[in-house]
């Protein structure tokens, strides 16, 4: 059973999750040789090697746990949250909560791709709308405060399953990171009745620099200040709602645009590896002013992160919290570019 600590010296919380320690490959060491399909946990076939499925996009008339799927979620077997642990808060100096929490694993496809680059935008389009259903369904359980969805792909971003796979943890509380963020876009929404998204949108459109493609409603650009070498962010100056409450029609317009980038990333950094986020707003309102959540969509955009790893963080980045990228936003996005047309 797990614990969320809170480390009172620098503010934030810790997971401490003795499950993790048993994923595979989880000292950092490379799968050197791909696992065989019949091997692979994730495949279509190999269902009964999960704990049973949560939710899944199946063919009409296919079966719970059998063949037949799209995307399938079930919950992560190594797990640093579990929603069976109690819903407990204990104060004091050394504070913390019992692990509760959700962590479920989102099987992106039943083929056995490695990389998102394999994707066709259907495949795009499903994994958009599994996300979509699984933020819908826990933001009913009003004791999830905030939930993380994210994807690493390649050992180096943490991934220790080379099947494509996304991941999802809902917590109690809400991570310092996110509720400094949150609350500064909401000031920043107070002081110029805009969100800050739309506004950092604007200004990278009035120069274009920066911006790599666009598609209908969405913008992919490198972010001026870009934290890692070709990071991207998929956003729209338009609000068009959160992950949970996104149209159909707005899925199919982001999904090309998302495909597009990542295979110009490959084409300007061969096979690489990054971390993936999709930015799910404060759920609950403890520890926010309650105009936060009853105004999220004029304050928060819909947004996809790209995050490449092919910079090594360090021992300033981890002492600091500011990384140092070795690559101008403005030449990457200028070679991503230039990928639109090879």
């Amino acid at each position: 059973m797990s614990d969320i600590r809170h480390d009172r010296v620098h503010g934030t919380h810790v997971i401490i999750a003795p499950e993790r320690l048993h994923r595979p490959h989880c000292y950092g060491v490379e799968a050197k040789e791909e696992t065989a399909k019949e091997h692979c946990p994730f495949c279509e076939g190999n269902e009964s090697m999960t704990p049973p499925e949560i939710f899944a996009i199946r063919e009409q008339g296919s079966l719970p746990n059998k063949k037949g799927w799209k995307t399938r979620v079930v919950p992560n077997l190594y797990k640093a949250v579990q929603i069976e642990a109690p819903y407990e808060h204990h104060y004091g100096f050394f504070e913390r909560w019992e692990g509760f929490g959700a962590h479920e694993l989102i099987i992106d496809t039943p083929e056995h791709h490695t990389s998102i680059t394999q994707w066709s935008e259907s495949d795009v389009v499903q994994w958009l709308q599994t996300l979509r259903a699984r933020v819908a369904d826990l933001r009913k359980d009003e004791r999830i405060a905030y939930i993380s969805l994210f994807k690493n792909e390649g050992s180096e971003a943490g991934a220790s399953q080379q099947h494509c796979h996304t991941q999802l943890i809902g917590l109690p509380i809400v991570p310092k990171l996110l509720k400094e963020r949150y609350q500064r876009s909401f000031t920043y929404y107070k002081q110029n009745a805009c969100a800050l998204l739309e506004s950092e949108i604007e200004q990278e459109e009035a120069s274009s620099e920066r911006i790599v493609a666009t598609h209908g409603a969405f913008t992919a650009y490198c972010p001026y200040a870009s934290a890692y070498p070709f990071e991207v962010i998929i956003s729209s100056k338009k609000a068009l709602g959160q992950i949970d409450t996104l149209h159909d029609e707005t899925i199919a317009e982001v999904a090309p645009l998302l495909l597009l980038i990542l295979k110009n990333m490959g084409k300007q950094l061969g096979c690489f590896t990054f971390n993936l986020s999709i930015s799910t707003p404060p759920l609950q309102s403890r520890a926010f002013e309650y105009d936060i959540l009853t105004h999220t969509d004029e304050i928060c955009r819909f947004a996809i992160r790209i995050m490449p790893r092919l910079y090594h963080l360090a021992g300033f980045e981890v002492t600091t919290g500011i990384n140092i990228n070795p690559v101008a936003p403005e030449y990457a996005a200028k070679l991503l570019r230039e990928s639109n047309d090879g």
